[in-house]
């Protein structure tokens, strides 16, 4: 029976979902400050529909090349359904601590703690694969915890053709399997592993996967060396310990008490015995990521969402120690946190200035996790500038160029932020497709150009001399 309180629990979790879409969907009519450099290259990436692509597998592309048919290449347009996907995700947060005996505190704290997570912020923000793996990863708890409750085979093959999903959209989900194998392992559940339920959910989600598997059986395992390389490479620097410190700012400092809690519940605590699989699930990703050595935190955001859920279950019980008295501050710093000092440093809230002006008042310093040398702002606000004014020098190179000359003339970029740009921005301005040397762009090759002439986007001469008979640089 569903009481009074209930009600009211998913009313705020309609109310929080509400607040979340309607804050992405003001920041993105205003258009942010513009483009961000990977969405050049995604929008490039849902112009060759394929099984997979070098560095991601092919569910968010196939989104977006069915987004982009209906709604066109705004930025507005372009970054709609993470924001839907992002509220929606926050909606079955709130659901989820429901399902597990929250109050509506432990509810509406659970909501709290996602909207004001800055990396889950963050991923609503732009159109990437990221956007919708949070959404994924809570359908699946779901699906998990309704199957620990009362198992079905409908129930399975729904699980795993989310899980199938999941993959199809980053390969990161192949933690979400295998920690749900472990967690029926490890758990008082583990009879479940002994019916057919659990193994033709598997043979579902690699039956999902197995396009991308044979697209890089037939490149040479072009994902495996994109990750081998981006691990050996911009990646080198970072340390386990980079890693588990990187999540207190991940996901809000003032959350770490909550979602301790939440991991608490689920993997020790007697209430949590029920969903001691979901806990598995977390653990299992941290594991694999610390033991990978150079995992950026944002990895492991999918999974948070699922501890913050096991705190709102946990609230209820915690107040027995004490924890009562700090509801009011943790409500009041979470939202203060969360629209005063992290919003404007994930979401193009502010004026360009005025965010510079802020940040410094803050002390924070421009960062990035790629090794770049930054300026004045971060490199994820960097990445949002400068593409009209680069698109807008290589028209009038071309437009310099004779007709005879520009039927035969390649234009190379060498990063595929720039090749993207040139693609998107440049095909009202006439410019032909552009080639590449960055991950997909490989794959897709020189077309039908000779090389006999080229049109080079980059920051330096870097040796071309060297590559061409003549070489004239161009402002």
């Amino acid at each position: 029976m569903i009481t009074a309180s209930d009600r009211s629990a998913r009313r705020v979790c309609l109310a929080f979902a509400a607040a979340k879409l309607l804050l992405h969907l003001c920041v993105n009519a205003l258009g942010g400050y513009g483009y961000f450099r990977d969405e050049f290259y995604y929008v490039a990436c849902s112009e060759h529909l394929s099984a997979g692509y070098v560095d991601l597998p092919p569910l968010s592309i196939f989104l977006l090349a069915a987004q982009r048919a209906v709604l066109g290449d705004s930025v507005f347009a372009l970054r709609l359904l993470p924001a839907l996907a992002g509220a929606a995700a926050l909606y079955l947060t709130g659901r989820l601590a429901l399902r597990m005996g929250a109050s509506f505190g432990g509810t509406a704290l659970a909501c709290l703690a996602y909207l004001c997570s800055p990396i889950l912020l963050a991923f609503g923000g732009i159109y990437s694969m990221n956007a919708f793996d949070p959404l994924l990863w809570i359908s699946a708890a779901h699906l998990l915890l309704s199957l620990l409750r009362a198992p079905s085979m409908e129930l399975w093959l729904a699980l795993g053709a989310v899980c199938g999903l999941g993959l199809l959209n980053k390969i990161n989900s192949s933690w979400l399997v295998g920690g749900i194998f472990v967690g029926l392992l490890i758990s008082g559940h583990r009879r479940l592993l002994c019916t057919p339920g659990p193994w033709v959910a598997a043979a579902i989600a690699l039956v999902f996967f197995s396009p991308f598997v044979i697209w890089n059986l037939q490149h040479d395992l072009a994902h495996l060396e994109f990750i081998r390389a981006a691990s050996e490479g911009k990646y080198a620097s970072l340390s386990w310990s980079d890693f588990l410190l990187g999540q207190i700012t991940a996901q809000n400092p003032l959350a770490v008490p909550f979602w301790l809690l939440g991991l608490y519940f689920l993997l020790i605590s007697a209430g949590g015995a029920p969903y001691r699989p979901l806990g598995w699930i977390w653990l299992t990703a941290c594991l694999v990521l610390v033991f990978h050595g150079h995992s950026k935190p944002e990895y492991l955001a999918c999974a948070f969402p699922i501890l913050f859920a096991a705190g709102g279950a946990a609230w209820p019980a915690a107040r027995a120690y004490g924890l009562s008295r700090i509801r009011t501050p943790l409500y009041a710093g979470l939202l203060l946190t969360g629209t005063i000092f992290i919003a404007p440093m994930v979401l193009p809230l502010l004026a360009v200035e005025n965010y510079i002006s802020w940040a410094a008042r803050l002390g924070v310093s421009p960062s990035t996790s790629e090794g770049k040398q930054l300026s004045r702002l971060p490199q994820f606000y960097a990445d949002m500038f400068g593409w009209q004014e680069k698109v807008e020098a290589v028209v009038r190179a071309f437009e310099a160029l004779s007709p005879a000359e520009r039927e035969r003339c390649a234009i190379f970029a060498s990063n595929y932020g720039r090749s993207g740009a040139l693609d998107l921005l440049g095909k009202t301005r006439g410019l032909p497709p552009s080639i590449g040397s960055h991950n997909s762009y490989w794959i897709w090759g020189p077309r039908d150009y000779s090389g006999e002439l080229m049109l080079v986007l980059s920051d330096s001469m870097g040796g071309r001399e060297s590559m061409f008979e003549s070489v004239v640089e161009v402002e």
